[in-house]
């Protein structure tokens, strides 16, 4: 690829201190930038994907205190989503991040037959209204009939970086929901692991071989 045609977002920086005299530059990607695999092979594609005081360099030679290692990911966006005007309510939004409070009844993402009126396509427009060249990448899903915050990476190194503290418990999830009849008991801890319903693929459900999902639930009032 020609670098002038290449765009990118803002670069992540990192300055060598004196402890890491003589590593790696792929040490300082992986173990203090904490640059995945997967993201640190699409970042090698790029002409200025990885550079080293401003310099394109292989990722094996040895880095000095005092030297600049930059990353930049290329602006991407979401073609297959259609643009749509829709009125947005955006609790923080910066270069890297935007936490959107999604309503009820609204998908976050087009679906087969659900290919306008969703999330994606109002937060696609509005990012296209702004000027940003951003691919929508929700870090975590709300069921449609749902409210609540949804946290969208504007970059694949964020997004990385929060589905790991999620998968590591570094974030909390909580809910509250309105529920008929008595529930008993008050309180307690749901373990189960949970996956894809094999024939109704849109629909969870527990399975032995699902993904861990813990929950704990309490009684906040009863009425």
């Amino acid at each position: 690829m020609s670098d002038h045609k290449e765009a990118y977002y803002e670069p992540l920086v990192y300055i060598v201190p004196v402890r890491d005299e003589g590593i790696l530059l792929k040490t300082v990607l992986r173990s203090r930038m904490h640059i995945s695999r997967k993201l640190l092979t699409r970042l090698k594609m790029f002409e200025q994907g990885i550079t080293l005081n401003g310099e394109r360099k292989y990722i094996d030679i040895m880095v000095h205190e005092g030297d600049r290692v930059e990353v930049r990911m290329q602006e991407e966006i979401s073609e297959d989503i259609l643009p749509e005007d829709m009125e947005l309510d955006i609790i923080y939004e910066d270069a890297h991040l935007l936490i959107v409070n999604k309503p009820a009844g609204i998908i976050v993402h087009p679906t087969h037959g659900h290919y306008t009126g969703t999330l994606a396509n109002g937060v696609v427009q509005y990012w296209r209204m702004k000027g940003e060249q951003v691919r929508f990448r929700p870090v975590h899903r709300l069921d449609q009939e749902t409210s609540g915050v949804l946290a969208i990476a504007k970059t694949p190194y964020v997004h990385q970086c929060i589905s790991e503290q999620m998968q590591k418990e570094g974030i909390t999830k909580e809910y509250i929901a309105i529920v008929h009849g008595r529930v008993e008991p008050s309180s307690g801890t749901i373990d189960a692991p949970i996956d894809r319903d094999k024939e109704r693929t849109r629909i969870r459900v527990v399975a032995e071989d699902g993904y861990s999902a813990i929950t704990h639930f309490w009684v906040e009032a009863a009425y």
